[in-house]
């Protein structure tokens, strides 16, 4: 091995077809997670929030602390960054009264806010460019943003446009599907895909995590949302464990 080569590998996964199962079943982790403390705890959006933000900002910490990427430390923090979008997007939605629209408009803001920071400050916004703290940070903060903003969008989607939560998974599956076909038959910018698709995974595990355990009234299946989480998780842990996850490489 190339003396440099530990130090320019990412602290990222490589991005591939089981990267991306794994990133949808993680964003309706975060929704039922996110409901089930919030609403099953009867704890509220802005306790629930403060839980998860303690929670996602222990993980980035371990992460960052990390000298290598380590596939449990990277999709718990995805995870908790998933959790605390929910939360914070339903605080900021309903109980702050700003709505889905105006939640997703000032999300959207902050999440360009953030690749432009990023951008400015590093030169790139790659994922595989993840190999130093400082990029950590701001990789952190803009899939914070994505997150939140993706919950507000699934919501809107759902309840706003009124094509409940089957049909709001329709649509983003559509948006996925095309950002896919973009990837393999044209020659946009592949970083653009990779956040387009990051923003787009969320909204759609956000209405399937709402179509689990919403009320058969409300257009769901009423499971439990600790069922439902226990599952994914399950499911999450078992696509770590036996399939191969290597981390994405800075040398090209």
């Amino acid at each position: 091995m190339h003396p440099t080569a530990e130090r320019i590998i990412s602290k990222v996964p490589e991005v591939t077809l089981l990267f991306w199962i794994i990133k949808v079943a993680a964003t309706t982790l975060g929704e039922t997670g996110g409901d089930a403390v919030s609403m099953s705890m009867n704890l509220g959006y802005l306790a629930a929030t403060g839980i998860f933000a303690a929670i996602f900002i222990a993980a980035v910490g371990v992460q960052i602390a990390a000298k290598r990427f380590h596939p449990y430390v990277y999709w718990t923090t995805i995870i908790a960054t998933t959790t605390v979008g929910t939360t914070l997007a339903d605080f900021a939605t309903r109980s702050l009264g700003m709505g889905y629209s105006g939640g997703s408009s000032l999300l959207l803001v902050l999440l360009l806010a953030s690749l432009a920071a990023w951008y400015r400050a590093m030169g790139t916004v790659s994922a595989e460019s993840v190999n130093t703290p400082k990029a950590e940070v701001f990789y952190w903060v803009t899939i914070m943003f994505s997150q939140t903003l993706g919950t507000a969008l699934g919501d809107w989607t759902a309840d706003t446009a009124g094509l409940g939560y089957l049909g709001a998974a329709a649509v983003f599956g559509a948006l996925l599907i095309v950002v896919a076909g973009a990837y393999f038959w044209t020659g946009i910018s592949r970083t653009l895909l990779f956040w387009a698709a990051f923003v787009v995974t969320r909204p759609l595990g956000a209405v399937v995590g709402d179509f689990l355990d919403k009320p058969v009234a409300s257009g769901g299946l009423a499971l439990s949302r600790y069922s439902a989480s226990a599952v994914l998780l399950v499911f999450i842990v078992a696509c770590i464990m036996f399939f191969k996850h290597k981390p994405a490489s800075t040398n090209h």
